[in-house]
């Protein structure tokens, strides 16, 4: 039952109620306002930073001298110092083409562009074309980075690209680095040439070729140039060979892809077609270049013509270094028809037959030298054999040595013969010949007679293991 208090009491109670109405609707006390607007400050700030962070990792417009974008049909070119728009076309090539020939610094927002002609960076140093994943339709066309030498194109970077059926050239260019990208579909996705001078110090990494039919190429020289194309390194790269006739690293004849380094690599074969695919197809030169954790994978049931490296007939070979390995079934990992000499560390090897000039009258003559080049020589086996007629009382002496990597040579040990035989150098001899410490780079070996002519010949086999 509700009972509403009356006369007195009921206007003391109304004047109770009223004031604490009041003083519910009373304001903040100015200290909880200051507070509260701080607050308020500070979140429309973090949000304002925030979003201006986003718009930046979106947007890197300052960062570069054109951003690239795609606004409906039309490919633009937005200034990086001044936000305009400087140059605007439904033909991407145009738009692209344009914006390198003014800037050096391009980035490419991601979308899809369709190249209608060559893209040329020219007699550029320190020029970079970045994207976070832009696809270039290429249509058999080019991305040239060329110099009129290599002092005039250098430093210039490549990064983050798709590129579908077409081309990075590099051509009389030094210290061009292709890295992040992805090649699909391509007849040659990287070629390298020399037109005038040489094209050197390449790293091509981080990259991903599918379904190329040449993925990197280092071209024969054109014109009376240089054949270098040194210390070029393919690092963290993977080759994805599917057609007929397709090669992950070819080196063309006449070409020198020397000292150099092939590391992290993995070239998978045969999972599509499963004949005429090579993983490294030598003809030129690749001495002293590495191969290292280098993996050759064939996915293929019954392999024809599936060939992990194959080496032409005047080509030489790369170093075959720890972690090369061939998964799978090929029909040669190496296919090696005109016995090159294949160098790997631990390898063995073998030099038959070295023919020792007889110095006269007690003078040594020439000295032979026997190499593991590029390789040092880890141990290895020598067999004499000494052959023709002996006069009488004639002595022949040969003389072994060692050349150790710091052109110092060993104690020498002498072998004395006066009739035909043949002998392998005992436990002793090589004791005699081997240092507490170092690194053996070639044996010397030379003889002589005690006669002013001699009818004796002598030959060595060397039989070793490279370092």
């Amino acid at each position: 039952m509700d009972i509403k208090p009356s006369g007195a009491r009921a206007k003391k109670f109304y004047m109770h109620t009223e004031l604490t109405l009041k003083q519910r609707r009373m304001k903040i006390p100015p200290k909880a306002i200051a507070s509260i607007l701080l607050i308020v400050i500070l979140a429309i700030v973090c949000v304002w930073g925030f979003n201006t962070y986003l718009d930046l990792v979106r947007n890197p417009v300052e960062e570069y001298d054109y951003m690239i974008f795609k606004d409906g049909k039309s490919t633009k070119a937005k200034n990086g110092k001044n936000g305009a728009i400087d140059f605007s076309s439904t033909n991407a090539s145009s738009v692209l083409q344009q914006a390198i020939a003014q800037k050096n610094n391009i980035y490419i927002k991601s979308g899809e562009y369709n190249l209608s002609s060559d893209i040329l960076l020219y007699n550029k140093i320190n020029a970079r074309i970045i994207s976070d994943g832009a696809s270039l339709r290429c249509n058999r066309k080019k991305i040239v980075i060329q110099g009129d030498n290599y002092t005039r194109s250098q430093y210039n970077i490549l990064s983050g690209l798709e590129i579908i059926n077409g081309t990075v050239r590099i051509e009389n260019s030094f210290r061009t680095t292709i890295t992040n990208m992805i090649f699909r579909n391509c007849a040659t996705a990287i070629e390298l040439v020399n037109t005038e001078t040489w094209s050197e110090c390449t790293k091509i990494e981080d990259s991903h070729f599918i379904d190329s039919l040449e993925s990197i190429v280092f071209r024969k020289p054109i014109s009376n140039t240089t054949r270098s194309y040194a210390h070029t390194e393919i690092n963290r790269c993977y080759f994805n060979l599917y057609s007929d006739n397709s090669v992950g690293i070819l080196v063309e004849n006449d070409t020198e892809f020397t000292d150099s380094l092939i590391q992290n690599v993995r070239i998978w074969a045969g999972g599509v077609s499963e004949k005429y695919q090579t993983g490294i197809l030598v003809e030129g030169a690749m001495l002293q270049t590495l191969l290292q954790d280098v993996v050759f994978e064939s996915f293929a049931e019954s392999p024809l013509d599936l060939i992990g490296i194959k080496l032409g007939q005047v080509s030489e070979p790369p170093l075959l270094g720890a972690g090369v390995s061939f998964l799978g079934k090929w029909t040669a990992r190496i296919h090696n028809p005109f016995d090159r000499w294949i160098s790997g560390l631990g390898s063995a090897f073998r030099r038959k037959n070295v023919d020792i000039s007889v110095g006269l009258d007690n003078e040594y003559g020439t000295v032979q030298t026997v190499y593991s080049y590029p390789l040092n020589i880890a141990s290895f086996k020598v067999r004499i054999q000494v052959g023709g007629a002996f006069s009488y009382g004639e002595k022949l002496t040969i003389r072994f040595r060692l050349e150790f990597i710091d052109h110092i040579n060993s104690r020498s040990i002498e072998k004395s013969f006066n009739q035909t035989t043949s002998l392998w150098l005992n436990d002793d001899d090589m004791l005699e010949l081997a240092p507490s410490q170092n690194l053996i780079w070639a044996i010397l070996v030379d003889a002589k007679t005690n006669r002013m002519s001699t009818n004796t010949m002598v030959q060595i086999d060397v039989y070793g293991i490279t370092a």
